[in-house]
């Protein structure tokens, strides 16, 4: 049994996406290729904008709005300690401090109360100047946009959707992707909406800011790329990989129902002494993973793994905990939150081509073992 079966999938998929392979392989034109234009409209408008910009990875794409956004030593940009280490990454090499924020306990994501606390606290030291946030979209459930607007609008700071995870998810019918002053997403397999490699995009309403992500992506062009008007980057999304996903894009809302019908069927079926994801009403999941909070993680991963289903951690190591922020100085009692899920969450298998004896043999394992 696989966690996420990228196998099934192109198998499903094979003669469509072998066929745009073959059409990049006789055009030949292997960076950006008309593939990747039609790809950026495509995926503008399935997320509802009016611009799409595709780059080499997600990471990349979170870089490329620090420099957008011009982001500098100096700056405070808040950020969750519970997600993967790129987000506070790109904070720091762009020469400004990640202010870490705990999370909500029900949805995993940023907590819009401790965020104005930290930001209050910024304000009150006065050594840096608060000028982002970065909300992330952890496991597929969009963060509370609603509320974080609200806060950035307030303290008049950008905000920055992280949906590398939450594409496809929505709030009231507003897809993830449209959500802040820039949004940015991962191509990387295993997201929702993944490609056979690196590749990453970022999302804006914003002309200026779109101009600039287009400059800056080529190494900070003008006219063309021998023309250099700004400091940029070489990042670039592969035209094969366009080609993939442009495929994967035109079956991706089928594979959203098939996720939310195995997301129905473990909210229904699993039983035991533990939690299972809390979606808020109004909001909807893409879940790119289903996961689970216990208190004896160890015991469910073992018993799992006597029965065959394999089971994974995100995150079991906050920001606050990387060596890489050490100097920050902050405990586990500044994130009591986020300190406790990351000992405790636990995901299990969660994909669109699931074969029911796979999720009947999922849900009994997990069963058996929070029971046991």
């Amino acid at each position: 049994m696989q966690f996420i079966d990228l196998a099934a999938q192109y198998q499903h998929l094979k003669q469509r996406i072998d066929q745009r392979i073959q059409t990049v392989l006789d055009h030949g034109h292997y960076i950006m290729g008309p593939e990747v234009e039609e790809l950026e409209q495509k995926l503008a408008d399935y997320v509802g904008v009016k611009h799409c910009i595709t780059c080499a990875n997600g990471t990349d794409a979170l870089q490329l709005a620090m420099m957008v956004l011009d982001v500098k030593a100096g700056d405070a940009v808040f950020c969750p300690t519970f997600t993967f280490f790129a987000t506070a990454e790109v904070v720091a090499y762009a020469g400004a401090t990640p202010v870490f924020v705990d999370s909500d306990e029900r949805t995993f994501n940023i907590c819009p109360s401790h965020l104005e606390q930290q930001i209050e606290k910024v304000i009150k030291e006065g050594k840096l100047k608060p000028k982002a946030i970065i909300a992330v979209d952890l496991f597929g459930l969009p963060a509370n946009y609603p509320e974080l607007e609200k806060i950035a609008a307030k303290y008049e700071l950008k905000l920055i959707e992280d949906a590398a995870q939450g594409f496809g998810g929505e709030i009231n019918g507003k897809r993830a992707g449209a959500f802040g002053d820039i949004a940015t997403t991962s191509f990387f397999p295993a997201k929702p909406l993944g490609c056979y490699g690196d590749g990453g995009a970022v999302f804006t309403n914003n002309d200026e800011y779109a101009a600039l992500f287009r400059s800056y992506r080529v190494h900070g062009k003008g006219k063309d790329k021998y023309d250099n008007v700004r400091i940029g980057i070489n990042s670039r999304l592969d035209t094969l990989q366009a080609a993939v996903l442009l495929e994967k894009l035109a079956d991706f809302p089928h594979e959203l129902v098939k996720r939310n019908n195995l997301a129905a069927l473990y909210n229904q079926q699993l039983k035991g002494d533990y939690q299972k994801p809390s979606i808020p009403q109004g909001f909807s999941s893409s879940w790119a993973q289903y996961t689970l909070t216990c208190i004896d993680r160890d015991m469910l991963m073992a018993r799992c793994k006597e029965h065959g289903v394999p089971t994974m951690i995100y995150y079991g190591t906050c920001m606050h905990q990387q060596t890489a922020f050490n100097e920050l100085g902050y405990t586990d009692a500044d994130f009591p939150i986020a300190s406790r899920l990351a000992k405790q969450v636990c995901s299990i298998p969660m994909h669109p081509y699931m074969t029911e004896q796979n999720a009947e043999n999922i849900i009994r394992s997990v069963n058996h073992s929070l029971q046991a």
